[in-house]
């Protein structure tokens, strides 16, 4: 069972829960989740939108690309820590994560990517627009932190790797019961 939400009346809770870990859920040939803690909940082009950010080698970037759909799931009682594991240390390119995590995956409404009934707070987003960062751009103490050169694209923590921006508009939002 779903209840509607308006995500006005959420905000705090997804921008308090986003740095401890929320999910970013993308499907093409299958389901993928993949935790995030950078993001931005807002309204561009008079839409209300949620941007990711995803770097160039997850396997989550191939599904966006792909789909141009993604939902995010957002934990109301606090994270799960053996979903946050799964999930934020795994590539979705060698494990099922759904099995894998134990997730309960909830039909959607108006996209083609679920949600997930253990984090219920739910967004289904149809991306708008996306741009791969400039790296040059970005101040050389942050670059130095988050883009470490000496890095293997593949490690999933800080990497190498540049992100691409995926502004999404909110198309759907709620509680799943």
């Amino acid at each position: 069972m779903k209840e509607k939400i308006i995500v006005a009346e959420y905000a705090g809770k997804i921008t308090e829960s986003l740095p401890k870990g929320i999910l970013l859920n993308s499907r093409y040939a299958k389901f993928n989740s993949m935790v995030i803690g950078w993001g931005g909940l807002g309204i561009v082009w008079g839409k209300p939108v949620f941007t990711v950010y995803v770097r160039e080698h997850r396997y989550t970037k191939a599904q966006l690309d792909a789909t141009g759909e993604f939902t995010i799931s957002v934990p109301v009682d606090g994270i799960i820590p053996s979903i946050a594991k799964i999930c934020g240390t795994q590539s979705g390119r060698d494990v099922d994560k759904e099995t894998a995590a134990h997730l309960t995956l909830e039909p959607q409404e108006l996209i083609h990517v679920p949600g997930i009934k253990e984090y219920p707070l739910t967004l289904e987003c149809r991306i708008l627009y996306s741009q791969r960062q400039e790296l040059e751009k970005i101040p050389n103490d942050i670059r130095k932190q988050m883009y470490p050169q000496d890095v293997d694209g593949t490690y999933p923590m800080a990497n190498r790797d540049a992100h691409t921006a995926y502004i999404g508009e909110i198309v759907a939002a709620y509680r799943i019961r």
